[in-house]
């Protein structure tokens, strides 16, 4: 078969196995029609809400549409800002002036869910003015824009773009030049019970001066606020994103950064800049670094810098939820599209918090759905959907806010009736956050354990749940695919010629990216073959790709008991070596480092590196297959699969076959009804000592917590088409059955009954 029409053929079953089993390994189970999405509260509604100057003494007025939605919490006061529009109105034969400013609401963050939303429908309920004409004579902005908000102690910084003074030319009404203007709020404690009167603002000014922008020698001229939120870094200082123009014919814009040290008193624009024609910068901070992530020609692209912006880096893989290539189709309107980029700590974890488009798949129709999605850079889970398209509106992403144990959505909806601005309070989905936190930790610290290593764990099939045809990653994120498979301990026995085993890691076609493994990965499995086949027999496949046909990285083992590795890129190479019994375990791991693959048998490298490709351009993995992957399969058991962001060496891969134990300081009693498989692992240091390999069995679910009933007692969590089942396990539910054991496996006992 040739490697277009075979690369083809698999390529296709990993998009039928994504598309079959839903948009996401944990989405809602619904069709559109009754898809339970969050509650929520309008706050901004074209010609209704009734806005008032800063203090409300102005005369009341209403706004044709809402746009650009920011929100910050300080002092116990939530705002949020919008961008309303004043559309132009045609009357005897003249037009009136189209206007813009920048309007707040404000929310008193100690309210419960009922309380806000019976304030805010209250007849008394008004929208303020922070950034307008009605603010002071000397104010000449022709409309404000891009209201960009972030929060320092009880400080409130807000940025808002403007255009000049608005002139009228032969009936025509034109903008100036870009600007940005800035005001600064501080929170106080008076009026109580109006947290509008709570907020301070400050005399508004520019954050710009001459030798600011002489910085770049004339090259920028004109700037605007990106939108969103800024940043504050962990030493103190400022950021804001911003877009700026060249000032030549073509008028390419640019995303940068400008920036305070000083507590907002002065403030720098970031010599280095984004490539031209990249724009809508959102950033956050992640590790030391300043991340940004921008909206390009036809992707989105996610950079770095260490030193304020002097320089950016551009990296890929850094935020799995960005395609950094180009897709056929309009982007941003068929592309994917991460939005509201917040960090955030959780569950005692540092996380970055993204909204994104997809689509969903109902039972009557496909739609466009807005999700949440949560990563600590190695896995990535979304919860949702948490806003749904349909023929009367559409949901565009909007703000994330985390604060006060609460997380927040402020999102954008666009009908017939114009662009209103409502906000949403994700509870139940950030409880399915918290616990998902938690189990990614319970797991760490287990393998940990083990000595298996955790740094850049994305994903582990190991414990066969009670679903035949999936495979369930006990992270929650990466779910595989079992055709025509028997369930043993910690995997499946594939018997059939077409059994096989596939697990989709990023398909375009779903429009779902769970992880980035781009240039770096590595698949480590325990495999055992049961006979010897007829005819050289398929067991593990990665298949990657770019804009071109696929590559393809397989380990096969031969009718004459040989391993046989092949690697299709640019050229294909296939090797025979080594020996294979039959009945004999193995691990057997597929790396990629840089363009480079190897195959290794048990930490063993079987030949020598082959390049896949003869540049150095990022390739994607599309997936994984075992078995019967465009050859007839024949039997094999496949269990505990461990997916890696990263090469590992070969003292790391004997590690994950080893498992041996960590010694404990003492003996620890055996948990009551404890299998002696999962005991062994916090046996005493008598039996640590020799510190032998432990069995097969890899199951950290091993104990289920038992009800009052007697019944196992199960945390139900589901895809699109499937329920699958995680353990409620808790650090602070000491009762239940699984706790024990996990706790004495991580040493934590005392800390729990403390």
């Amino acid at each position: 078969m040739s490697r277009r029409v075979f690369a083809s053929a698999v390529l296709l079953l990993f998009v039928v196995m994504m598309c079959s089993s839903g948009r996401a390994s944990n989405a809602v189970t619904s069709n559109s029609g009754n898809v339970q999405l969050p509650h929520t509260v309008d706050l901004f509604l074209p010609n209704q809400t009734l806005v008032v100057s800063k203090d409300g003494r102005s005369q009341e007025t209403k706004r044709d549409s809402f746009a650009s939605p920011s929100l910050v919490s300080a002092g116990g006061v939530i705002a949020a800002f919008a961008e309303g529009h004043m559309e132009t109105k045609y009357q005897g034969g003249q037009s009136t002036k189209p206007s813009s400013d920048v309007v707040a609401e404000y929310i008193d963050s100690a309210w419960d869910w009922p309380t806000l939303v019976e304030k805010v429908n209250k007849d008394t309920w008004r929208a303020h003015t922070v950034l307008g004409a009605a603010e002071g004579k000397d104010y000449r902005m022709g409309g404000l824009h891009h209201p960009t908000s972030i929060t320092r102690g009880n400080k409130v910084f807000l940025l808002a773009g403007g255009f000049g003074e608005l002139k009228e030319s032969r009936g025509n009404w034109e903008w100036g030049k870009f600007e940005l203007t800035l005001v600064v709020g501080d929170v106080t404690n008076s009026t109580p019970g109006d947290p509008g009167g709570r907020i301070k603002w400050g005399p508004i000014r520019s954050p710009l001066n001459e030798s600011t922008i002489a910085a770049h020698k004339g090259k920028l001229t004109e700037f605007v606020a990106s939108g969103g939120s800024g940043v504050v870094m962990e030493e103190g200082t400022i950021v804001f994103p911003l877009m700026a123009k060249s000032g030549n014919e073509a008028e390419d814009v640019y995303s940068m950064i400008i920036y305070s040290t000083d507590d907002g008193s002065t403030w720098t624009l970031s010599t280095g800049i984004s490539p031209a024609k990249c724009f809508n910068p959102r950033i956050t901070e992640w590790e030391g670094k300043l991340l940004m992530i921008v909206d390009c020609e036809k992707d989105q692209r996610v950079y770095d810098s260490r030193d304020m912006g002097t320089t950016w880096t551009e990296a890929i893989g850094t935020l799995p939820g960005v395609w950094v290539k180009s897709q056929l189709g309009d982007y941003p309107d068929e592309g994917l599209h991460v939005d509201a980029l917040i960090t955030a700590t959780i569950e005692g974890r540092n996380v970055m918090l993204y909204a994104q488009r997809g689509n969903f798949s109902g039972e009557t129709e496909r739609t466009t759905a807005l999700y949440v999605w949560v990563t600590d850079n190695n896995r990535s889970f979304s919860v949702g959907p948490v806003g749904m398209d349909n023929a009367v509106k559409g949901e565009l992403a909007g703000a994330l806010l985390y604060s006060d144990g609460y997380l927040h959505l402020l999102q954008r909806r666009v009908s017939a009736e114009g662009s209103a601005i409502s906000l949403s309070r994700l509870t139940e989905e950030l409880k399915e956050i918290e616990s998902v936190l938690s189990t990614w930790a319970q797991l760490d610290a287990f393998f940990s354990k083990l000595s298996i290593p955790t740094a850049g764990l994305v994903a582990v099939l190991s414990n066969a749940s009670a679903s035949n045809d999936m495979w369930y990653d006990e992270y929650l994120c990466l779910n595989a695919t079992v055709t025509n498979a028997t369930k043993v301990a910690d995997g499946f026995q594939l018997t059939e010629p077409d059994s096989r085993v596939m697990w989709p890691v990023n398909i375009r076609e779903s429009d779902v990216r769970h992880i980035s493994l781009s240039q770096n990965f590595t698949l480590v499995a325990t495999v055992i073959i049961e006979e010897t086949p007829t005819a050289d027999a398929p067991l593990l496949y990665a298949e990657l790709f770019d804009a071109g046909p696929p590559y393809i990285i397989r380990l096969s083992y031969t009718a004459d008991s040989k391993w046989e590795t092949m690697v299709k890129g640019d050229t294909k190479t296939t090797t025979e070596s080594g020996t294979w019994v039959a009945g004999k375990e193995y691990q057997v791991a597929l790396m990629l480092q840089g363009n480079k693959a190897s195959v290794f048998i048990d930490g063993k490298s079987l030949g020598k590196e082959e390049a896949l490709s003869t540049d150095e351009r990022p390739l994607d993995v599309a997936g994984f297959c075992f078995g019967a992957c465009g050859m007839k399969n024949s039997p094999v058991t496949v269990a505990n699969v461990f997916l890696y962001n990263r090469p590992l060496n070969p003292t790391e891969m004997n590690a994950i076959k080893d498992r041996k134990p960590v010694p404990t300081r003492g003996s620890e009693s055996q948990a009551g009804g404890v299998p002696q498989t999962i005991a062994s692992a916090v046996s005493g240091p008598e039996k640590n000592s020799a510190a032998p390999a432990m069995p097969m069995t890899l199951d950290p679910h091993a104990v289920e917590e038992v009800s009052e009933g007697g019944a196992a007692k199960r945390n139900t969590s589901r895809t699109e088409d499937v329920q699958f089942v995680v353990p409620e396990v808790s650090l602070n539910s000491a009762g239940s059955g699984l706790l024990p054991l996990l706790l004495l496996l991580l040493g934590l006992w005392g800390f729990a009954a403390a």
